[in-house]
């Protein structure tokens, strides 16, 4: 009878185990639906109204209005069009591509292209079509969905997970981050409280409801808390202001003068380490977890001096992630700065190389902090609970 009453508990706290690890996918998928389903409320923008958008195939080019002055090419493309979807489908009609004299925004379309266009018309009329970019949905669907083939295929229900997580950040940052921050909501608190919720999200995506996902979420959160900190202060100390960041002027001058730059780039710094935090807590506490279970004697002590141990050794790379991370993007502009024999000592007191050193340090100093705070976390949490083997 004991035996009896002993398997029939093994069985109840195996099927609490596997509830409390799936449950977390049925969340992440009706918390994906309500994403989905809610609005911005920037969705009637005035620059859009009364305009159609679709692709158009290229059928033939005009480039005698296009002034070639060395690298810089300036004037107009006029391209002979056929409209592909919308209100006009299958109608022919001419296309203009404006040249600003920039490398970086202008496109030269072929014959046989693709493009994204914005119809302008009036009634059954077509007035207008600005030719926006090439058209790269249909590819970006395409990269996308292997993505996900290959991620199921290799990492089976975790790649599952993955997925999950993956569109679970995309849909919050698009749909919640990016309005809070347009509606002049404090970019820092609500900054790390959208940041918390996505680490806590995606945790409990990878070990379910469990005193792991405590373990792990406690340590990021205390890591991505000591980066919002510093990034505040040394921000200041730096004297960097958020125009800093690429098209936030923009912003000042489409109505949004309101809004605090520095605060947004402020909250931009533990945004952009969070990811590597989180990455770091997991590790380490799977780490402890593994050893706790091979010695379920270990004391809380151990434990915790374990998981400093391999923080210790992930430290040593995950910095360096940090860096090339971020620098990888300006390797244009360290060209530059050599090609012209600009001084280190003025490189450095640059305000947008200054900006990208905050950046890379005061991340790494999250990445170092989460170890010892996972570490910590894991060991009072897993560990210092005897379990007969």
């Amino acid at each position: 009878m004991w035996k009896k009453d002993k398997t029939e508990k093994k069985k109840w706290e195996w099927s609490r185990e596997k509830q409390n690890y799936h449950a977390p996918v049925l969340i992440s998928i009706l918390l994906c639906i309500l994403l989905i389903v809610i609005p911005t409320g920037y969705e009637g923008a005035v620059i859009y109204q009364g305009t159609d958008r679709c692709a158009a195939r290229v059928i033939s080019v005009n480039n005698d209005n296009i002034i070639d002055t060395g690298l810089i090419r300036s004037g107009e493309q006029t391209c002979e069009l056929e409209l592909l979807g919308g209100k006009f489908e299958g109608q022919i009609v001419e296309g203009f591509n404006p040249l600003n004299g920039s490398l970086e925004s202008d496109k030269i379309f072929e014959p046989g292209d693709k493009a994204l266009v914005v119809i302008d018309y009036e009634g059954d009329e077509v007035i207008f079509v600005n030719m926006i970019d090439h058209y790269r949905i249909n590819k970006e669907l395409i990269l996308a969905g292997a993505f996900i083939l290959f991620l199921l295929l290799f990492a089976k229900d975790t790649g599952l997970r993955a997925v999950l997580a993956f569109v679970i950040t995309i849909l919050t940052i698009w749909k919640v981050l990016v309005p809070v921050y347009l509606n002049g909501y404090n970019p820092i608190f609500a900054g790390l409280i959208i940041t918390i919720f996505l680490t806590a999200v995606i945790i409990s995506l990878v070990y379910g409801f469990h005193r792991k996902f405590v373990a792990a979420t406690a340590g990021a959160a205390l890591g991505i808390l000591v980066t919002c900190i510093m990034g505040v202060i040394f921000t200041d100390l730096f004297q960097i202001h958020g125009a800093i960041m690429s098209n936030s002027e923009s912003l000042l001058y489409s109505g949004y003068q309101d809004l605090s730059l520095t605060q947004i780039f402020m909250a931009s710094i533990f945004i952009g380490a969070s990811g590597a935090v989180i990455d770091l807590a997991v590790d380490i506490t799977s780490a402890v977890n593994e050893v706790v279970e091979k010695c379920p004697t270990i004391s809380r002590r151990e434990a915790v001096k374990s998981g400093m141990n391999v923080g210790r050794a992930a430290m040593g790379t995950m910095t360096t992630t940090l860096l090339l991370a971020y620098s990888g993007g300006y390797i244009a502009l360290l060209m530059v700065f050599m090609a012209q024999g600009t001084p280190v000592y003025n490189i450095l007191n640059y305000k947008y190389v200054s900006s990208e050193i905050l950046d890379t340090i005061v991340g790494s100093f999250g990445l170092v902090l989460v170890a010892p705070f996972t570490a910590f976390t894991s060991g009072m949490l897993l560990a210092g609970r005897k379990q007969k083997t």
